[in-house]
């Protein structure tokens, strides 16, 4: 009789089988669109520039449209800091939308957001924005850990190259290596197209 190898079993009993790669639950509405931090100093010309900010909010934007037609709720989250901490325009809320300012990297943390998903009965997270390694993988560990399940849209995230003890590791590596570690326990990891296919 064959045996489970030992990583796979602890994998198994540390990350019980609630999160299925590639599957998410009807947007419903218990389900809320959370976009963090798509601000202009991420851009070209900013304090701060991601690599291809543009394409990321270019598909944020097409996730919003579909939440805003199917009447569900929207939540922007825009970190406290100039210059340049204007929304970006592809992703501008409109009237009637919540906004929620933040000062830390974790969306949750001295905020009323999870009073207001609360409130409005949100059970489920559909996340974008930037960075992929710090504000949204924060806001999505602490949201599964607070019992939100949790969609990440991965091409509607952004990052830029680290530094490690001299060692630059590129924007494309710190994003994989992030999602792939979310992907492990905390949150369904789709593509823009794949959120999409979910919900034809």
């Amino acid at each position: 009789m064959s045996r489970i190898p030992i990583f796979l079993f602890l994998t198994l009993l540390i990350f019980p089988a609630n999160v299925k790669a590639g599957e998410m639950r009807e947007i419903g509405e218990d389900t809320a669109l959370l976009i963090i931090d798509v601000q202009d100093f991420y851009f070209p010309g900013g304090k701060l520039p991601l690599v291809e900010p543009e394409t990321a909010a270019a598909n944020a934007a097409r996730v919003l449209e579909f939440f805003r037609k199917e009447g569900r709720q929207i939540i922007h989250v825009r970190h406290n800091f100039e210059p340049g901490g204007s929304i970006n325009n592809q992703v501008a809320p409109v009237p009637g939308e919540k906004v929620i300012a933040k000062d830390f990297a974790n969306s949750f943390r001295d905020t009323e957001l999870d009073a207001y998903l609360e409130e409005n009965g949100i059970q489920q997270l559909v996340i974008c924005g930037m960075q992929t390694h710090m504000c949204v993988e924060a806001a999505t560990r602490a949201a599964s850990d607070m019992g939100y399940d949790c969609v990440v849209i991965h091409d509607a995230c952004a990052t830029r190259d680290l530094d490690f003890e001299g060692k630059v590791i590129p924007a494309a590596e710190v994003h994989a290596s992030t999602l792939a570690s979310l992907g492990g326990g905390y949150a369904v990891v789709l593509s823009t197209d794949e959120f999409f296919e979910s919900h034809e």
